[in-house]
């Protein structure tokens, strides 16, 4: 009976060939830039995270000898995997984007849409979007200390302009990926193009708020540079928590993009 049941085993066992077998160039590509995507994003947003949840009340609870002794170390080196986890995740991500999922619809739309859409361009458009969006918070952070001083004011601030540049990056994809009166743009454009600009904004923040306030900071605590000025620890905070919440929108829409949740449409 046992020989009976084993003879066809093999020809059972065809039927998976197609799920297993050795992957081609363009497969190791996209999972290696998955792979370093998901890897340095959870180290980065781990490390948002920690900062936000774990960090802030604690510090409220150090006294000043205490936050000389550990803080230099301790958040030094937790800056270190913060702002370098940021540039991989992005840079990763960014290229993921660009040569697998707005590639794809750029294609269509050239191929089957007699278009004459250049990637190029469409991704160095995008980016303007969170670069843009980071100037106008980068000033209102830095500049205008009335807003910052009431997080609640700043939150409806900072809201209505991510969903003003929501709208409008939702709009631009629509009008770079239209050929006549067909949109090739894709779920996964619309998605990931979304979330990826957040999180571009998310690194901006990283890069131009928060780590050179928290170095100035640091370096005044461990009595290696100047005293920080004390606005620089409430702009410090107001950016790292414009990223915690900024996060879960990202999260969601990265999320949306494989198709359990079709939110934007083909």
């Amino acid at each position: 009976m046992l020989i009976e049941s084993t003879v066809h085993l093999p020809v059972s066992l065809a039927m998976f060939q197609e799920f297993f077998h050795s992957p081609d160039r363009e497969a190791i590509l996209r999972i290696g830039f998955r792979w370093f995507h998901f890897l340095a994003g959870i180290t980065w947003i781990g490390m948002l995270y920690f900062f936000n949840l774990v960090n802030v009340p604690v510090q409220k609870g150090l006294d000043a000898e205490t936050k000389k002794k550990v803080n230099p170390d301790l958040l030094g080196r937790a800056l270190w995997y913060f702002r370098w986890g940021a540039v991989v995740t992005v840079l990763a991500g960014l290229a993921y984007f660009a040569m697998f999922i707005l590639k794809a619809d750029v294609n269509n739309a050239n191929t089957l849409g007699g278009g004459n859409i250049n990637l190029g361009f469409v991704i160095l458009a995008w980016l303007t979007y969170p670069v843009v969006l980071f100037l106008f918070e980068f000033l209102i952070i830095k500049k205008v200390p009335g807003i910052i001083k009431d997080g609640r004011i700043y939150a409806i601030v900072i809201a209505i302009l991510i969903l003003f540049f929501s709208w409008a990056m939702l709009r631009f994809f629509t009008g770079m990926l239209t050929v006549g009166t067909e949109s090739y743009a894709s779920n996964k454009t619309y998605s990931i193009g979304l979330g990826g600009a957040y999180g571009i904004l998310m690194l901006l923040n990283v890069w131009g708020i928060i780590w050179p306030n928290n170095k100035r900071i640091l370096a005044a605590t461990a009595g290696t540079g100047p005293a920080a000025p004390p606005e620089l620890a409430r702009q410090a905070f107001i950016a790292s928590r414009t990223n915690a919440w900024l996060s879960l929108p990202m999260l969601l829409f990265m999320g949306t993009s494989h198709g359990d949740w079709v939110m934007f449409g083909k």
